[in-house]
């Protein structure tokens, strides 16, 4: 753990930065200068020395894709090892923060330099907005010392990049990392292709939950399409219609053709623990490898990075199985 020097602040949009448009609230750039200005009528302002890069386009969050997550990927990439930067703090919007946190959690993995996510509730203009709260303690944790890494910090709070999940829409205590089981081992090493210098591709996967109703068509419609991975949210501690021949049919063919079958809880705080329902086992002999105690947003990025770096199924689900940076802990 160590200060960070010469921080890169990597700003994508989000609430935290919109102006008023005849729309409604949207992105706006010259964030910097708003920045600066503010830290210069500050008595106590964050000392810490940064610069200020946009990413193009800059969006509202809810419109975020895994091409902007490996967008995002190659500007940190290239602001550490082109630029010498030694900290990176992305300034983003709340709606799907806590995904971007753990798709970088995942495409940095062995990055020498702490990463940092913030955003906030309400534009950095509004009144009692929690904008200039939440930069401002982000940059004092890079003053402090942060380990290397992926993090979001919010109201106050460091949360890990891939524990975190957006919990309430309203209050600016938006975000929280729920107590999940504890599961899997660690991977004593990263291979070269899971690296944060390897590129990556985006994929295409769904996220289907589990509910009373579900049919071998709805899934066998959209398995067909073309999807490399399906995530499935299951009941409890993984279970789901089990006595649906149909249905367990569908999962094994797709599983069969090579593609990805993974299951976490719909639970907030549930695990995936097949071996202990009848019901369980059976959608584990379908083809499903369990999601552990991984939240809907670290197994979703997580499909993305071991996919997206070209892995086979049988490989992806290896690693899958164990624990990379923390999200199964």
């Amino acid at each position: 753990m160590r200060a960070v020097k010469n921080l890169l602040v990597l700003y994508t949009g989000g609430t935290i930065g919109m102006l008023e448009t005849p729309e409604g609230l949207a992105p706006a750039g010259g964030f910097e200068a708003r920045m600066r200005e503010h830290f210069a009528h500050m008595a106590d302002a964050p000392q810490v020395q940064w610069t200020l890069q946009e990413l193009n386009p800059l969006l509202d969050s809810a419109n975020m894709q895994q091409h902007n997550w490996l967008a995002m990927r190659d500007a940190i990439v290239a602001a550490v090892e082109v630029a010498g930067h030694d900290g990176v703090l992305v300034l983003h919007g709340t709606d799907s923060l806590a995904y971007s946190a753990a798709a970088l959690s995942f495409l940095l993995l062995g990055l020498p330099v702490p990463v940092l996510l913030t955003g906030s509730m309400l534009p950095a203009g509004a009144a009692d907005s929690d904008a200039w709260g939440n930069l401002c303690g982000a940059l004092r944790q890079f003053e402090q010392g942060l380990e290397d890494g992926v993090q979001l910090y919010f109201h106050g709070q460091l949360l890990h990049g891939c524990r975190a999940s957006k919990l309430r829409s309203e209050a600016f205590d938006a975000f929280v990392a729920l107590p999940r089981h504890r599961d899997s081992e660690r991977a004593t090493a990263i291979p070269a292709e899971l690296g944060y210098k390897h590129p990556r591709q985006p994929v295409n996967l769904a996220v289907v939950p589990v509910f009373p109703g579900l049919q071998a068509g709805h899934l066998q419609a959209l398995l067909g399409s073309g999807v490399q991975g399906l995530l499935l949210e299951c009941y409890g501690s993984g279970t789901g219609p089990s006595d649906d021949q149909a249905l367990l049919d569908v999962l094994s063919a797709a599983r069969q053709r090579g593609v990805m079958l993974a299951a976490i809880s719909q639970c907030p705080e549930g695990s995936v623990v097949f071996d202990t329902y009848a019901a369980g086992n059976r959608l584990r002999g379908a083809g499903l490898v369990s999601g552990g105690g991984m939240t809907r947003e670290a197994a979703l990025a997580k499909m993305v990075a071991l996919l997206g770096a070209g892995l086979d199924v049988d490989t992806a689900e290896r690693w899958f199985a164990l624990d990379l940076c923390g999200e199964r802990a």
